[in-house]
């Protein structure tokens, strides 16, 4: 059994998470924790625990003493608050999947602008592999720091990634427009994502400046070899999960269909996580699952191509992602507890 510690496994991303691993035949979860929940029993937080599993949650410096007990540590929390843990699991051995921002920036003053944060590991940001499974897998099967990406970095990446890597738009002319469920913006409390300030409205925020546009950059860039532009503009949508992502990319050649659609065969066509559809992705058909849908159309008149992606962003974008990692790391099979489809309705 491999043993997993969970830190900041109350907000949704990290009960996500919690659920994955209780359902996952090849993991025992040591411990949680939570710092705003220390001795609080996860089912009084989440009632669909309630007479089924009685685990309490434990602080901080409780889960930095039991790193000996564990395998790998996953950590569910805003980014800057767990140096000193990826520090101490680094030198004794225990593998981390980080599902927060501190490490998927490879150049630290570049995370420190963007972020506002100083990076006290930035000798660390050299172990980490960006955790996107389908690009990097080979590397991060010896890793011991994976920097699980981020939602809308996944949905953006993936649609992009076969355009920019074989040369067919222009990499300085990348245009994302996604929109995500309000559970992207954790649970905590804020006006802006009460009910009746989310209910029945739709709206762009972080327009120019949001903090996953240098990791989308980073990683198309090192597709393709040159410095990747992007416009990226996301949107807040009245739903619990998911994330669509509308992505415009310029032709830098005349293409067909069929050779488009050829590419993203060779890329993603034996990928389980990845459908690529003949129909355009939509949000329910994702919900719940690990799952990336993918589809394109080529637009003559504009010269342009649109790839639209679909996620889960509490799963594909963030905690199914992270067991993927895991099942990566640990030889397992890759869908391993997270190979499941959405219900419908």
């Amino acid at each position: 059994m491999i043993k997993v510690g969970i830190v900041g496994a109350t907000g949704y991303a990290g009960q996500q998470l919690y659920y994955i691993l209780n359902n996952h035949k090849n993991v025992e979860v040591k411990y949680i924790s939570a710092h705003s929940s220390v001795g609080v029993c996860i089912s009084e937080l989440y009632g669909n625990y309630s007479n089924i599993i009685q685990q309490k949650c434990i602080g901080m410096e409780g889960a930095i003493e039991k790193l000996d007990e564990i395998d790998v540590v996953f950590l569910a929390l805003p980014h800057g608050t767990a140096f000193d843990l990826v520090e101490k699991a680094y030198k004794k051995g225990v593998k981390v999947i980080d599902l927060g921002a501190d490490y998927r920036i490879d150049d630290a003053k570049s995370y420190e602008t963007w972020y506002n944060v100083e990076h006290k590991n930035p000798e660390l940001i050299e172990e980490a592999v960006y955790g996107l499974c389908e690009i990097n897998r080979d590397k991060i099967k010896d890793s011991s720091i994976i920097a699980n990406p981020g939602c809308y970095t996944t949905a953006s990446i993936l649609a992009m990634y076969p355009l920019i890597k074989h040369g067919i738009v222009d990499e300085k002319k990348v245009i994302i427009d996604a929109a995500s469920g309000t559970s992207g913006a954790g649970r905590s409390g804020k006006i802006d994502n009460l009910f009746c300030e989310v209910n029945e409205n739709y709206k762009a925020y972080g327009v120019t400046n949001h903090r996953h546009t240098p990791e989308i950059e980073q990683e198309l860039t090192k597709a393709c070899g040159s410095e990747v532009l992007i416009s990226f503009t996301p949107h807040l949508v009245p739903m619990n999960r998911g994330i669509l992502a509308t992505c415009y990319g310029f032709l830098k050649k005349d293409v067909t269909h069929e050779e488009i659609k050829a590419i993203y065969e060779e890329e993603y066509g034996n990928e389980r996580f990845i459908r690529l559809l003949d129909t355009f992705p939509q949000t329910r058909w994702v919900r719940g699952t690990n799952l990336c849908d993918i589809s394109f159309k080529i637009d003559e008149r504009t010269g342009r191509i649109v790839v639209i992606s679909a996620i889960d962003n509490l799963v594909k974008g963030a905690a199914g992602q992270a067991v993927q990692n895991m099942n990566i790391i640990f030889g397992l099979d890759e869908a391993e507890g997270i190979d499941n489809l959405a219900m419908a309705p």
